[in-house]
């Protein structure tokens, strides 16, 4: 006999609704006698009480008698069913005077699950109770299977999209404590090496989460898989588990699963009270959500190890200083995507050339490691252009017909800003980017919109427009990703941010971290921000 088929036929609790004393007697010790544990009624209202008690243990079976004083065991059993709390209950009908066929029918029609006529063979009137408990709780098994095979999916999903390790961590341990209807905890190693106790005391109970001795990941799992890959099951006596993790709060036994997905690579491991996953099917349960907690975690970690490779690189292709330019200012900001979000194709450029200062901000399509390396390439190609001496929109010609033979199908927004060398006169040519904002020393701010088409479609770009300057003008080059808000208009976000450069400090340094703090946060694409200050009487402050 399985250990499923051990527990569906194990002794239970049984109610017995009968009048009379003696054939209350003779059932009771029968049951008794066999293992069972009997809860008596004398009639159906006081049985009824007694499965309406809510301090009371409900019952798994019930023994009725058809013939009560109060009402028939028929309508007992009928108020039996129609409560969700016992409509579970099987419901056995005795009887020494309805045992005619038309009695068994309308028995059975009004949800009786057996019906037995008096007198009865101890034999068969046991094995018919065993029987009802067995049908019972394995149907009670299995609506509480579909029930947790939902609760894995759920949890599945939910270890699957969540963005960042704490919220990894919350989703895997509540979801063992949801899927196990019990205490859980999960020791996990997070993405930047420090191991983590996250324990959650119940289901839907939020998880709290510790950090944990660098041993006691290796110290678990040479519980179960030592350095190999794959996923084990392992019951951990009380005292040994305290001696573990004596701050976990589970006692007694647990049921530990490790998980490693790579060799040598960290595992994971999940525990539960070891009661609370008895049968085959809940261990299997438990352990699939774990193998999916360890996927997903390996899946974070690849994750954050090449976003953080990606970034490195990207940062390599942007300029590593500004240069000093006798008459000028410069100030820069750039602020990569949050660490959850795709690598961007944000860049600026600012280079001394024949013709004077060039200023230089654009975007890639797209978010990928693509973009980035096409970021690098633009860049490049633009400081030998611009070193040549052609003028800003030749430079953006020539970037044009650049991309269109090494990268066909991708666009770039790209802004360029000629400063004369006196600083009397700006040149700017815009190749389908934000438009330069111009600040006046008389507070005055104005975007300078003119611009021609997106680099890498092949079109004519119009000459630099070419705009006077004073001393004390500033000039703010931006990318989208800093005003940029999925539920504003961009003609609206742009005007916010007009106003708030003149409402911000004249200081060109603490203009910019005025202007990224009011609009850089929480925002999940790269920003950029090159600024110029055409020295002179310079603005104090605010």
């Amino acid at each position: 006999m399985t250990d499923t088929a051990r527990v569906d036929s194990a002794p239970g609790t049984v109610l017995v609704i009968d009048d009379d004393e003696t054939n209350r007697y003779i059932l009771t010790s029968w049951l008794t006698r066999a293992g069972h544990t009997v809860v008596g009624a004398a009639d159906g209202t006081e049985g009824l009480a007694l499965l309406a008690d809510p301090r009371g243990r409900l019952p798994e079976a019930a023994v009725i008698d058809v013939q009560l004083p109060d009402m028939s065991g028929f309508e007992v059993c009928e108020r039996i069913k129609a409560d969700a709390r016992t409509a579970y209950l099987p419901v056995i009908h005795v009887s020494a005077v309805a045992v005619n066929t038309e009695d068994h029918t309308e028995g059975l029609s009004r949800g009786a699950d057996a019906y037995l006529d008096q007198p009865i063979d101890p034999d068969e009137f046991l094995a018919t109770v065993t029987a009802a408990l067995r049908y019972a709780r394995a149907r009670r098994r299995a609506e509480l299977l579909t029930l947790r095979l939902a609760a894995l999916n759920r949890a599945t999903l939910d270890v699957y999209r969540a963005v960042g390790f704490p919220s990894f961590t919350t989703a895997a341990t509540g979801g063992a404590a949801t899927l196990m209807s019990a205490p859980a905890t999960a020791v996990l190693l997070s993405p930047q090496g420090q191991p983590v106790h996250s324990h959650a005391p119940g289901p839907h109970a939020p998880p709290l989460s510790l950090p944990a001795g660098p041993e006691l990941l290796d110290r678990l799992a040479a519980s179960a898989v030592g350095g190999d890959t794959g996923i084990e099951v392992a019951r951990i006596p009380g005292a040994r588990w305290r001696a573990l993790l004596p701050l976990d709060p589970i006692r007694g036994d647990v049921l530990l699963v490790v998980a490693r997905t790579k060799r040598n690579r960290p595992p994971v491991c999940v525990a539960v009270p070891a009661d609370a996953a008895r049968t085959t099917d809940e261990r299997e349960l438990l352990r699939q959500l774990v193998s999916a907690i360890a996927l997903a975690l390996e899946a974070l970690r690849t994750f954050n190890e090449e976003h953080a490779l990606a970034l490195a690189l990207q940062r390599t292709f942007l300029p590593d200083r500004l240069p000093s330019v006798p008459g000028v200012s410069l100030a820069v900001r750039y602020r990569p995507a949050s660490d959850h979000a795709e690598i961007g194709g944000d860049f600026y450029e600012a280079l001394e050339t024949p013709a004077g200062l060039l200023l230089a901000i654009g975007d890639v399509a797209g978010h990928s490691l693509v973009a980035a390396t096409v970021m690098g390439e633009i860049r490049h190609a633009l400081r030998a252009y611009a070193l040549e001496g052609h003028p800003p929109h030749h430079v953006l010609e020539r970037l044009d017909a650049f991309l269109a033979h090494t990268r066909p199908g991708l666009t770039v927004t790209l802004a360029l800003a000629l400063v004369e060398p006196d600083g009397g006169r700006i040149h700017i040519a815009n190749a389908g980017h934000i438009p330069p904002l111009l600040l006046g020393p008389d507070k005055t701010a104005r975007y300078l919109p003119e611009h021609g088409p997106l680099l890498g479609l092949g079109l004519p770009h119009p000459p630099a427009h070419v705009h006077p300057t004073v001393p004390g003008s500033r000039l703010l080059l931006i990318t989208d990703g800093l005003v940029e808000v999925r539920t504003q208009d961009l003609d609206d976000s742009l005007a916010a941010f007009r106003e708030s450069t003149l409402a911000g400090p004249g200081e060109l340094e603490a203009l910019c971290d005025f202007l990224l703090h009011s609009f850089g946060e929480n925002k999940e694409d790269d920003i950029a921000l090159l600024a110029l200050h055409l020295d002179g009487p310079r603005d104090t402050a605010r």
